[in-house]
């Protein structure tokens, strides 16, 4: 078996024990972590919900149905009168 062979059909690092262990950890970290601190988290929800507006934006802006970025049809012109 070729080298370069194996390493295209190892499987990623999340997906390994050592992957999950490590995702397991910062989940149970995390959610000690939220439930400690509560209180604070809970102040700065107006601010998130905030600042996820424009993040959601700037990562998925290319769905809003501008007109001006829709495909036309093949022999179709734009604004054109016959």
């Amino acid at each position: 078996m070729d080298e370069s062979d194996h390493d295209r059909h190892a499987p990623s690092f999340w997906r390994r024990p050592a992957g999950m262990a490590v995702a397991t950890a910062a989940l149970i970290a995390g959610f000690y972590l939220l439930r400690e601190h509560w209180g604070h988290v809970l102040g700065y929800w107006p601010y998130l919900l905030l600042l996820a507006c424009p993040l959601m934006h700037l990562m998925h802006g290319h769905g809003h149905g501008d007109p001006a970025r829709r495909r036309q049809a093949p022999g179709r012109a734009s604004n054109e009168k016959e």
